[in-house]
C-alpha cells in the first residue's frame, strides 16, 4: 500500500523542491503541480500531485501523528 503524505514546500529549484514533512526535509518533484513557496502539497512516489488548502494538511498530518501515537502505545 502507498500513502501520500502532506508538506509544505520551503524552497523551489525548477521542477524540484524542498519539502518539510514532518520535520524532515525531502526533495519532490512539483512538474505536475502549479506550487509556491509556502503552499502544502500532497507528495506521493516523490512528486507533488495536488496542491493542499493549509487547513487539510494541518488535518492529515495530525491523523498522522495519531497513528505514531497509537503504534507507539501498542510497543
Amino acid at each position: 500500500m502507498c500513502v501520500a503524505v502532506p508538506g509544505k514546500i520551503v524552497e523551489i529549484n525548477g521542477d524540484t523542491a524542498k519539502v518539510d514533512i514532518l520535520g524532515n526535509i525531502y526533495e519532490a518533484n512539483i512538474k505536475l503541480v502549479s506550487a509556491k513557496i509556502g503552499d502544502y502539497v500532497l507528495i506521493h512516489a516523490g512528486c507533488a500531485i495536488e496542491v493542499l488548502k493549509k487547513d487539510m494538511a494541518k488535518e492529515i498530518l495530525s491523523l498522522f501523528n495519531d497513528l505514531e501515537e497509537e503504534q507507539n502505545e501498542d510497543s
